[in-house]
């Protein structure tokens, strides 16, 4: 399990831009026009571990598999996107099936690149784009509730929608107040209910410190998270070997790539850990959610896994690394055996034993 997601924000603020440099492709099409991207474009990244990297090498793996992250491009949404101003609607179904928005603003002045609306206000941008999306959901809500009126609702279903559309209508987003409100939004395929993180785009001078446009952002969102990443360094980086992106990054003062903090940003906002397997064959990173019983665990490698789960034989990551096998950890006591309701944690190196 790697998740999804999506790249959203008007026309010209740097998203294919961003997404070509985080996938190392050319494969979104970056122009000074809106609408170059129609479709959207889709790139699988693999998430970088240097713990899986030193696993891989004690266990002398004939393959090693990172665990990967999917970012979509969105092409530009504008004012009236609900009503399909821009060719919005579809742009916005596109949203649906994303686990995370990646809200993109433009902060950085340009003479060369145009602003669909001539100026540069992100805090405005941004408003436009969760306006479109609240009033989006209000479309879906409204034929929802219709399909309640011929009895295709439970009752509490059509409570859960009112009280979310009155929260609409105010111009809020809506907020799961718990796991069956939750479950019952999201397959109605609500936008405003995605988590979220609000990515400035600026320019090499102001990234390491901000400026007027991202203090802006950060005033009127408090409480959201926000990173700043400079997506033409970004794509610069993206065409460097290792060790000239490295003398790169240090010669302008660059700790993290932007993909570094957006999958940093990501793992905390959906609230994620890696698991790793590691042996002869192959050592490979597992992503699951926070608090995942070990049976459940075991299936994202196999379905059969979780109900034939008898046990997990469990080294912490920095156990094993530092010891150089699950062998060795067992010889230090360093090696546990848990049965169903371990919890897995961040960094477990995991074997599992389970009934043919």
């Amino acid at each position: 399990m790697g998740f999804k997601c999506g790249i959203v924000g008007l026309p010209n603020v740097g998203k294919s831009t961003l997404f070509n440099a985080l996938t190392a492709s050319k494969n979104a099409e970056a122009a000074n026009f809106p609408f170059c991207t129609i479709d959207p474009n889709i790139g699988i990244v693999d998430v970088i571990d240097d713990r899986l990297d030193k696993l891989s090498k004690l266990s002398n793996s004939k393959k090693k598999i990172y665990t990967n992250i999917t970012f979509v491009d969105i092409a530009g949404l504008v004012k009236g996107a609900s009503k399909g101003e821009g060719l919005g609607n579809k742009f916005l179904s596109h949203i649906r099936e994303v686990d995370a928005i990646i809200h993109l603003v433009r902060c950085f002045d340009s003479t060369n690149i145009t602003h669909v609306n001539s100026k540069i206000s992100p805090s405005d941008d941004l408003e436009t784009i969760k306006t479109e999306i609240i009033l989006s959901d209000i479309d879906v809500i409204q034929k929802k509730l219709e399909k309640g009126k011929k009895k295709l609702l439970k009752e509490r279903e059509v409570e859960i929608l009112n009280e979310k559309l009155n929260i609409l209508n105010d111009g809020k987003e809506v907020v799961i107040n718990n796991e069956e409100e939750g479950k019952f939004l999201s397959s109605i395929g609500l936008l405003s209910i995605k988590p979220k993180i609000i990515v400035c785009n600026v320019d090499e001078e102001n990234l390491s410190k901000g400026n007027e446009y991202t203090k802006q952002i950060i005033n009127k969102y408090p409480d959201e998270k926000i990173i700043n990443i400079c997506a033409d360094i970004e794509d610069q980086l993206s065409s460097l070997n290792k060790d000239d992106k490295e003398t790169f990054m240090k010669e302008i003062g660059l700790n993290k790539t932007g993909i570094n903090k957006l999958i940093k940003e990501g793992y905390d906002l959906l609230k994620l850990d890696t698991f790793f397997t590691s042996g002869p064959e192959e050592s490979r990173a597992w992503t699951v959610k926070k608090n995942t019983p070990a049976p459940k665990a075991a299936s994202v490698i196999h379905t059969d896994f979780e109900k034939n789960f008898i046990r997990a034989e469990a080294v912490t990551c920095e156990d094993f690394i530092k010891y150089g096998s699950a062998e060795k950890c067992k010889e230090h006591g360093k090696l546990r055996i848990e049965g169903k309701d371990y919890i897995v944690k961040d960094g477990d190196v995991l074997y599992f034993r389970v009934n043919p």
